[in-house]
C-alpha cells in the first residue's frame, strides 16, 4: 500500500516517522486481513485548516485531531473487489496532535501514528458512534498496537 504524504504546517517532524506511519499501516492492514495494492493519502495541516475542513463536511465548526473520508462506505463489510484501492484520505492536525502528545506525556510521533492507526479503521469502515461501534474499534486499535510494538 503506498502512502502519500503532505505536510502544510511548518512543524517540523522526525525523520523516521514516514517509516512508523508505513509500519503502522502495514500492521492495520494486516490485522484485517487486506492484501490488495493501494494508495491512502495523509495531510498534515494547522488547527485552522482542520477546523474549516471540519465545518465543511461534517458541520461541526470545532477544532478536531483527524479527520477520515472514506473512498469506500465499508471495507469491513463489503470487502474488496478490486486489485488495487484507493482507501481515501487522513488529515491530521499537526497543533493538536503536538497538545495532545504533551496532555499525555508522549512524543508528537507516537500520537501521530495512533490518529493514522484510527484513522485506517475509519477508511475500512469502522466507526465510534455507538457503545458496540466504540468497543469494537477499541479492540482493534489495542490489538494492533500490541502487535506494532513500539507503544511501550
Amino acid at each position: 500500500m503506498t502512502l502519500e504524504i503532505t505536510n502544510e504546517t511548518d512543524i517540523v517532524l522526525e525523520s523516521n516517522l514516514e517509516s512508523l506511519i508505513q509500519d503502522a499501516m502495514t500492521c492495520v492492514l494486516k490485522h484485517e486481513s487486506i492484501s490488495a495494492d493501494g494508495e491512502v493519502s495523509l495531510l498534515f495541516v494547522d488547527n485552522l485548516k482542520i477546523q474549516s475542513l471540519n465545518r465543511e463536511y461534517r458541520n461541526k465548526d470545532s477544532v478536531t485531531d483527524v479527520l477520515s473520508f472514506p473512498q469506500y462506505d465499508s471495507i469491513k463489510d463489503d470487502g474488496i473487489k478490486e486489485s488495487f484501492i484507493y482507501l481515501g484520505d487522513i488529515v491530521i492536525s499537526l497543533d493538536q496532535a503536538k497538545s495532545q502528545a504533551n496532555e499525555f506525556g508522549h512524543s508528537i510521533e507516537r500520537e501521530i501514528v495512533y490518529l493514522v492507526i484510527h484513522s485506517l479503521l475509519h477508511l475500512l469502515g469502522y466507526d465510534h458512534m455507538t457503545d458496540i461501534e466504540k468497543a469494537e474499534m477499541r479492540s482493534h486499535e489495542k490489538s494492533i498496537i500490541k502487535e506494532l510494538g513500539i507503544f511501550k
